[in-house]
C-alpha cells in the first residue's frame, strides 16, 4: 500500500496546478493513465478567458457567461472564477508560462476574442495555450521532492468507508469518506491500494463516448463514473459541448480549430454545389445575427442542420483574406498541420465537421472544489460547479481548473488533521485472465456509434430510447466480464465509458425542453424556469 497526503487523479491542469499548490506543504500523488502531457487540457489551442484590459470589465465576463450558459449558470459561481481570473492568469506568468505578447507593447500580454465574448480577453500562447501551459508546470512537477508522479496508472475506483463497511456511526448520521483509490499499474498489470487522506478527481471529461470528439483517448469519464459509484451526485449531463470547428481529413484524426480562428475573422462557408472542393456561399448569418461570432452550441447546430439539409459531408471555414504574416504568427501549429495535408490556410479554406469537445455537466461540487463523500473533491470538466450552465464560454475551462485547483489547496491546508486506516489490498483470488478480449473493443465500437446516432447534436425521445436499451444490454456484458477476469485497461474504461453514457442519456430524458447543448427535436422550446438536472445514486 502506497500512502500519500494528497492522491490526485488526472495531470491536466487542474491536477498539475493542485499538485503544485499543494507540494509546499503536503506529500502528494498525482495518479496518469499515460504520461503527463496527454490531458485534454495539452490540446487546448484557444486559451484562458481573463479581465485583463481596461475597456473590459469583471461585470461584461460575467454577462457573456451566463448569455452562453442559456439561463443554467449559477451567478456565485460565475462570479468566484471571473473576479479570480486575473491572479490565476498571474499565477501561470509566476511559473514561466511563454504567453504570447502584444505586438506594440511587449510588456503586455496579447488578448484575442473568440465566440460568445464580447470583449478581447483571451491570454494565449500562439495556437497551442495548453501545451505551453503543460509543458512548463512538467518540468516543475518532476523535480519537486513532495510530489510522486505515478504514470500508466489508472484508477479502478474509489476505495470509501461505504464500500469497505467500516462505519461505526448510525445510518442517518454516517459520512461516507474516501480513503484513495485501486490502481491498475499498466506497465505490471498489478492493482495497488494509494491511501489518501484527501482524493481529488482531476480526470477530464468523457469525449470518447462519442464516435467524434476533439478529445484524447483518455477522456473516457473514468472521475464521473467512480464518483458516482462513491456516491457523488452528478448534474447536467446532457449538455456535452460539440466544438464546431474539428478538421475534416481522414488522417488528422479530430484535429481541433480553435475557436480564435473565427475570432479573428474566419467565416463559415457551404462547399460550392459546382465545385466541393472551393468554399461557395456564407451560411452563419441566417442562423445568428452574431454570425460566426456566435456560441458554440449555435454554430454547431447551424452545421450540423446544412450537413444534413444538403448531404454534404463538411462545411469550410476560410480565414484565407487575413494577411499571410498575421496567420503564421497568431496560427502557427494550425497553419504548419494544415500544410502537412495539403491546405494552405493562407490560400484555402479549411473543411471542418463538429465534433464532440466539452462535458459541461459532471459531479456536483461547491465553490471548494467538495463532493457529496468526505475527503472527495473533483475539479475541472469532471465537476458540475455551476459556471458552465447548459454551455460553457470559450477559454473558461482552463480558468476554472486554476481557480478551483486553489480553492480546494485552501480547503485542504485549512480542514482538521484527518487519518487513513489500514486498506485491504485489492482481491483477485476468484478470478482469471480474459478468455477472449473482442468483447471490449465490439462494445466500445458499438457504443461511440449509437451515441453519435442517438445522443448527439439533435435528440428525440425515440433515439434517447434506443440509446438506453442498447446501454444496458451492453452493461449486463461488462457487469459479467468485470466479475470474472483480471481487470485491464481496457476494460476499466469500457466500464466507466457505459456508466457516463447511462448518465448523459437519464439526463438528456430528464429535461423536456431545449436548453444551451442539449437539442430535443420533440421539446424545440425553452421553458421560462431554468432547472438543473440532478441524478442521486
Amino acid at each position: 500500500m502506497k500512502n500519500y497526503d494528497v492522491l490526485i487523479i488526472g495531470s491536466g491542469l487542474a491536477g498539475m496546478s493542485l499538485a503544485l499548490r499543494l507540494a509546499e506543504t503536503q506529500k502528494v500523488a498525482l495518479l496518469t493513465k499515460h504520461e503527463l502531457l496527454d490531458a485534454a487540457s495539452a490540446w487546448a489551442q484557444g486559451g484562458i478567458a481573463a479581465v485583463l484590459s481596461d475597456d473590459d470589465s469583471a461585470e461584461n465576463h460575467i454577462r457573456d457567461t451566463h448569455v452562453a450558459g442559456a439561463g443554467l449558470c449559477k451567478d456565485e459561481a460565475v462570479r468566484f472564477v471571473v473576479e479570480h481570473g486575473r491572479e490565476a492568469v498571474e499565477w501561470l506568468v509566476d511559473q514561466g508560462v511563454p504567453f504570447t505578447r502584444d505586438d506594440e507593447n511587449h510588456a503586455e500580454l496579447h488578448l484575442t476574442r473568440e465566440g460568445g465574448h464580447s470583449h478581447r480577453r483571451i491570454v494565449h500562447a500562439a495556437d497551442a495555450t495548453g501545451r505551453a501551459v503543460q509543458k512548463t508546470l512538467v518540468s516543475q512537477l518532476k523535480s519537486h521532492p513532495n510530489i510522486e508522479v505515478l504514470e500508466h496508472h489508472i484508477a479502478v475506483d474509489l476505495i470509501t468507508s461505504k464500500r469497505l463497511g467500516r462505519t461505526t456511526e448510525s445510518p442517518e448520521t454516517a459520512k461516507n469518506r474516501c480513503y484513495g483509490a485501486y490502481a491498475l499499474n499498466n506497465k505490471t498489470g498489478r492493482v495497488h491500494t494509494v491511501a489518501a487522506k484527501f482524493t481529488a478527481l482531476a480526470t477530464g471529461g468523457a469525449g470518447k463516448v462519442y464516435l467524434y470528439t476533439t478529445n484524447p483517448d483518455v477522456a473516457t469519464g473514468d472521475g464521473v463514473a467512480m464518483g458516482w459509484r462513491a456516491g457523488c451526485r452528478v448534474a447536467n449531463m446532457e449538455f456535452m459541448q460539440f466544438h464546431p470547428t474539428c478538421l475534416y481529413h481522414p488522417a488528422a484524426k479530430s484535429y481541433l480549430i480553435t475557436e480564435a480562428v473565427r475570432g479573428e475573422g474566419g467565416l463559415l462557408k457551404l462547399p460550392d454545389p459546382n465545385n466541393k472542393s472551393k468554399p461557395g456561399e456564407r451560411f452563419m448569418p441566417a442562423h445568428d445575427e452574431r454570425a460566426e461570432l456566435a456560441p458554440r452550441d449555435i454554430v454547431a447546430r447551424a452545421i450540423d442542420y446544412e450537413m444534413k439539409k444538403r448531404g454534404i459531408d463538411f462545411v469550410y471555414l476560410d480565414i484565407s483574406h487575413k494577411p499571410a504574416k498575421f496567420l503564421k504568427s497568431h496560427f502557427p501549429n494550425i497553419y504548419e498541420k494544415c500544410l502537412t495535408l495539403g491546405i494552405d490556410i493562407t490560400k484555402d479554406a479549411i473543411p471542418i465537421v463538429p465534433a464532440a469537445h466539452y462535458t459541461c455537466g459532471g459531479l456536483v461540487t461547491d465553490l471548494r472544489g467538495r463532493t457529496d463523500v468526505e475527503q472527495l473533491y473533483a475539479i475541472g470538466e469532471v465537476s458540475c460547479t455551476g459556471l458552465h450552465g447548459a454551455n460553457r464560454l470559450a477559454s473558461n475551462s482552463l480558468l476554472e481548473c486554476l481557480v478551483f485547483s486553489e480553492a480546494v489547496m485552501n480547503d485542504i491546508q485549512a480542514a482538521p488533521a484527518v487519518d487513513c486506516p489500514p486498506l485491504p489490498a485489492w482481491d483477485e483470488s476468484r478470478v482469471t485472465n480474459a478468455d477472449e478480449e473482442i468483447i471490449i473493443s465490439h462494445n466500445w465500437d458499438e457504443l461511440r456509434r449509437f451515441m453519435w446516432d442517438y445522443v448527439g447534436i439533435v435528440r428525440t425521445d425515440k433515439r434517447l430510447e434506443r440509446a438506453m436499451h442498447r446501454i444496458n444490454l451492453l452493461k449486463e456484458e461488462i457487469h459479467d466480464y468485470y466479475a470474472n477476469f483480471r481487470v485491464t485497461n481496457d476494460l476499466i474504461e469500457m466500464r466507466n465509458l457505459l456508466q457516463t453514457a447511462e448518465l448523459i442519456v437519464r439526463c438528456a430524458v430528464e429535461r423536456k425542453e431545449s436548453r444551451g447543448l442539449h437539442y430535443s427535436a420533440d421539446y424545440p422550446m425553452m421553458l421560462d424556469v431554468a432547472m438543473d438536472t440532478v441524478l442521486v445514486p
